[in-house]
């Protein structure tokens, strides 16, 4: 699926620091020539996996686009801790769109730069298109339009930052919210306290099921992964969508150094399967070389504190722990050669 990963057998991981590798092997980030697309100075909370997956993602297609890149933003955190007037932390062309129309703004505006092309001779705009938001932006209230948009084909790239509910707004409920997760609209009251079981949306399936030209998840814990898929992704033309998992401190009740520590684990217990697929087909998978428990991705976070008090809810937790290994088995991610 990916590039050839860099071993490092000293520490047992695939991690290699930049300066061991061969420029052309480097990551986007250690380059200082990133396009930096959101600068310093923005408002995000301290730890924010959203500001990482946004600078990660955006610099990934920056780089890709030789720096010909527009983005459709949605309402919702990124654009609230960005743009707050009349300041912005964007270094290119930024629209600021409603809370559920991301995907037809990015439409238009790929739909502008095609008309633009033809009249000048050209097939095809040199100039792309992405359009982002939230778990809250795409998987409810844009959900029409990002379908719609999938349907048509239209040349965008959608990356939706999932944090799992609806942060900017007070931590309400999404259809991205796990099962027994404590929001403001899910409590853990009652025989079953927290987000109840057998709702809410796989979007990345979704899109599959559009059969369009590429799908895929991603973590801000593995970059290297990320920055791949973008730039896979804007080397394709039509319709794209990657669906980035992105921690939210305040809203999971968790240590803002966990960031990253979360985003792995959430992907080493199966919770979170990494994948890419193109017209509807899975053609990879990140595979899971030891798989850790779920409580070890639970118990860091506060949503889920309800599940371990002082008699922890043993039979709540063996549920969450049934989805991670249908995942599992699903997209295939145990490393048997480990």
């Amino acid at each position: 699926m990916n590039a050839p990963q860099i071993k490092f057998y000293q520490t047992g991981t695939f991690t290699v620091g930049n300066r061991l590798l061969a420029p052309e092997q480097r990551s986007v980030q250690s380059s200082s020539e990133r396009s930096n697309s959101i600068n310093s100075g923005h408002r995000a909370c301290q730890g924010c996996g959203e500001a990482l997956g946004a600078r990660y993602a955006v610099d990934a297609a920056m780089r890709a686009t030789r720096g010909q890149l527009i983005a459709a933003n949605a309402t919702g955190c990124l654009e609230v801790f960005s743009t707050p007037y009349p300041e912005s932390s964007w270094q290119l062309p930024w629209i600021h769109s409603l809370f559920g129309n991301a995907a037809a703004v990015g439409t238009g505006i790929a739909a502008a730069l095609k008309v633009k092309a033809l009249k000048a001779g050209m097939s095809e705009s040199a100039t792309r298109v992405i359009a982002q938001g939230g778990d809250g932006g795409t998987t409810d209230i844009g959900f029409g339009c990002l379908s719609g948009m999938f349907e048509r084909n239209d040349d965008v790239l959608y990356i939706c930052y999932d944090n799992e509910a609806y942060m900017n707004t007070g931590v309400q409920r999404s259809s991205a919210t796990p099962p027994a997760a404590r929001t403001a609209t899910t409590m853990p009251v009652g025989p079953q306290p927290g987000n109840v079981f057998g709702q809410g949306k796989n979007l990345p399936q979704i899109a599959m099921a559009h059969e369009i030209p590429y799908v895929a998840t991603a973590t801000v814990a593995d970059l290297r992964d990320l920055e791949y898929k973008v730039k896979k992704a804007m080397g394709i033309r039509g319709a794209r969508y990657i669906h980035i998992f992105v921690p939210c401190p305040l809203g999971w009740g968790a240590a803002s150094h966990d960031t990253i520590r979360l985003a792995r684990l959430a992907h080493e217990c199966g919770f979170f399967p990494v994948f890419e697929a193109e017209r509807g087909e899975v053609t990879g998978v990140s595979k899971i070389r030891r798989q850790v428990p779920v409580e070890d991705y639970l118990k860091p976070q506060k949503r889920f504190a309800h599940l371990f008090g002082a008699t922890p809810d043993v039979q709540t937790i063996a549920r969450l722990q049934a989805i991670a290994d249908r995942n599992i088995r699903r997209y295939g991610l145990l490393d048997t050669t480990a």
